[in-house]
């Protein structure tokens, strides 16, 4: 069973969660997510579940470790954690949603003690071949609450039996299990040299709860590199020193 834990959610664009905890409570998080903790909390890092899931987080680009914060004093005290970057974060009563909550692999932030953290591997061979973003995902099992980031707006949908949904597939933060998940070939020739949204999309198939998310992190780091190579290439190949640097910034609206 889950700590219940109290919480409030801070900031608009860039939010942080501040997690209150009573004597013996804890609250887990990946590794790297903690902004701040009063006096009385106590970190205690461990693979989460055994060397086995340690290994599967860390084989997908997770950390290896979690981290789990516990209240040892008298009285209560805070621990917060941010999110990674712009966009929004989501409580998840998992006692409201039948228990389990599957999200993208970057998406988790924080989830009350006791909750299970795991990998959850999509469940067709052409998902997971060609999923992108949406092969390796997370599931979150408890009673308690967890708490996901998804990037930009943040759009909930509560899908109804047999309502289908085509996504790109960075913009899926998370689903109910009862959801089903795969991948589509678009098709077309057209749409797979111009369409710029790739060869394949996720189908969701309802019944179930679904987020998404409008600036998957993979695309707002995408327009970052193209936009710094841009401006080495700019500078590089301008009119010489000063010219060129300033040609390359008045061509990307920085002068």
């Amino acid at each position: 069973m889950a700590d219940v834990i109290d919480f409030k959610i801070f900031g608009d664009d860039m939010q942080m969660v501040e997690i209150e905890l009573d004597p013996a409570e804890g609250i887990r998080a990946e590794a790297g997510a903690m902004m701040y903790m009063e006096d009385g909390i106590e970190m205690q890092t461990s693979t989460g579940g055994g060397l086995f899931k340690g290994f599967k987080r860390m084989i997908t680009g997770e950390s290896f470790f979690i981290t789990t914060y516990l209240n040892s004093g008298q009285g209560k005290g805070h621990v917060a954690f941010g999110a990674p970057y712009p966009g929004k974060i989501i409580p998840l009563d998992l006692s409201q949603v039948g228990g389990t909550f599957i999200c993208q692999k970057d998406a988790f932030l924080c989830a009350a003690n006791g909750t299970d953290i795991d990998i959850a591997f999509t469940k067709r061979f052409g998902a997971g071949l060609f999923g992108g973003e949406g092969f390796i995902l997370q599931k979150l099992t408890g009673d308690g609450y967890a708490f996901i980031h998804a990037g930009g707006a943040v759009i909930k949908k509560e899908l109804s039996v047999g309502e289908r949904l085509r996504i790109d597939t960075g913009c899926l933060v998370g689903l109910a299990p009862t959801v089903d998940y795969d991948i589509k070939f678009i098709g077309g020739f057209k749409n797979a040299l111009f369409g710029g949204e790739g060869l394949f999309l996720a189908t969701l198939t309802g019944p179930g709860l679904v987020y998404l998310q409008s600036l998957p992190f993979s695309r707002l780091a995408d327009r970052i590199l193209a936009a710094a190579s841009f401006r080495r290439t700019g500078e590089k190949k301008g009119l010489g020193g000063v010219g060129g640097s300033v040609l390359g910034n008045l061509l990307q609206g920085d002068g």
